[in-house]
């Protein structure tokens, strides 16, 4: 590569996310992922805006456009069918219009837009935005707060891998082996291999149990609370929790800028609850990294991965945690690994079982610069650009050699180098670093 590559990286960000623009809402890579996908596409917008304000806020409005009656908003967004992929909307078959699916994502949305307006040039046009935005915002939230923490306990549920956006991470492993797939299941084809090599998805073992859950949500008309009572997958994933605790913060924060003084004291419980409940439910004792819960078998599932790092972009995160963070980091070339190298579950390129995700190293990067481990933020930024430099806007990459690995062009890397790595030393936060390709 000649020249600045910085620079050079930045133009073919850019590119990438015009290329994946259908229009208000980006795919996260061509032919692979053709929809629209709900925290892909919040933070994308996070890229867009760091060129197009206007296109950043319509991503988000776009997809609050298929927010349900209840407040929910899907993990996927079927603004158009597309026969190259599967389970398209005939298979959710939920009914809406846009025809979408019946589950949701982990909710970044209120973390992205309250760093849009932090950062908008058109502040004018950011705050309007905003506005329009923040009852959906707080309704997601209070869904989430409902529907998936019915008693009030302090935690949201997860029903499906699907829904903590990291799909076949071995947390899954054993709550996933409780879900039986039945006799009748209906045969489907995945279209996913006909893009990425096999050895870099998940198997059919576990594609079948995420269908046997599909086919049983299906037969419960996506009713919330039957979903939670009947799913045999229910588990306290560390991302989804980290990641809407982090959300409230900035729903609250949005509140204050916006002049929504009323749905302060709400959000404000949901945030006490949480900062009660989640330690003591997730966090190792030993290295402080939180784990997944199984409310099925009702234990801490003890698997390790990036996830429980999560926890610093919550606000939670320990001394202990950074030390574990920083010995992580150490055991493979390129950090962060996405499962500990050396562990048993660790494949170095098998989808969420052990790759470096750009996008991972961007809110771990983000909650560890804000706690004050400056170290570790600026190494997470500093090896997200080699990879990048080294092998494109790949959706992972092998932690050991660097290989870019699953789909290309991808939209969220894309937004990530535009948005967090390559920003002027001003807007990095608390992570300031020098620019790692010099």
């Amino acid at each position: 590569m000649s020249g600045n590559p910085t620079a050079g990286l930045r133009e073919r960000a850019i590119a990438v996310l015009r290329a994946n623009d259908r229009g208000g809402y980006t795919v996260p890579a061509a032919g692979l992922y053709p929809f629209q996908w709900n925290w892909d596409s919040c933070l994308v917008a996070l890229g867009w805006a760091c060129f197009d304000e206007a296109r950043a806020w319509r991503e988000i409005e776009t997809l609050f456009a298929a927010q349900w009656p209840d407040g929910m908003v899907p993990h996927i967004v079927f603004h158009r069918d597309d026969p190259g992929y599967f389970p398209g909307p005939g298979v959710w078959a939920t009914g809406r219009e846009p025809a979408s699916s019946g589950i949701t994502q982990p909710p970044v949305a209120a973390s992205c837009v309250r760093w849009m307006l932090e950062r908008a040039r058109d502040r004018t046009t950011a705050l309007a935005a905003a506005r329009r935005l923040f009852p959906k915002l707080l309704a997601w939230h209070a869904w989430f707060h409902s529907a998936r923490d019915p008693e009030g306990r302090g935690f949201v549920v997860t029903v499906h891998p699907w829904e903590t956006g990291m799909d076949n991470s071995p947390a899954w492993d054993a709550p996933l082996a409780a879900v039986a797939p039945p006799p009748d299941l209906a045969p489907y084809e995945r279209r996913d291999l006909a893009h990425v090599d096999a050895a870099q998805r998940p198997t059919r073992a576990e594609y079948d149990r995420y269908m046997t859950l599909v086919q049983l949500f299906r037969e419960l008309a996506y009713d919330s609370a039957e979903m939670v009572a009947r799913s045999p997958f229910l588990v306290v994933d560390p991302a989804t929790n980290a990641i809407l605790l982090r959300a409230d913060r900035d729903l609250a924060a949005l509140a204050e800028i916006l002049g929504e003084r009323a749905a302060l004291p709400r959000i404000r419980a949901w945030i006490a609850r949480a900062e009660t409940a989640l330690p003591p439910l997730l966090a190792d004792p030993g290295s402080g990294l939180w784990q997944a819960f199984d409310l099925r078998a009702g234990r801490r599932l003890g698997v390790r991965t990036h996830a429980g790092f999560l926890a610093f972009l919550a606000g939670l995160g320990e001394t202990r945690l950074a030390a574990t963070l920083d010995r992580w980091a150490d055991a493979t070339r390129y950090a962060l690994s996405s499962v500990p190298a050396g562990d048993p579950a660790f494949d170095r390129r098998r989808y969420w079982r052990g790759p470096v995700w750009p996008v991972a190293n961007f809110l771990i990067g983000r909650g560890t610069g804000e706690s004050g481990h400056v170290r570790l933020a600026a190494r997470l930024r500093r090896d997200t650009a080699a990879l990048v430099a080294r092998g494109g806007f790949r959706e992972y990459f092998d932690p050991l050699d660097g290989t870019g690995l699953g789909g290309s062009g991808f939209g969220w890397t894309a937004a990530v180098w535009l948005a967090w790595v390559d920003q002027p030393e001003r807007d990095r936060g608390s992570d300031e670093a020098p620019d790692p390709l010099k």
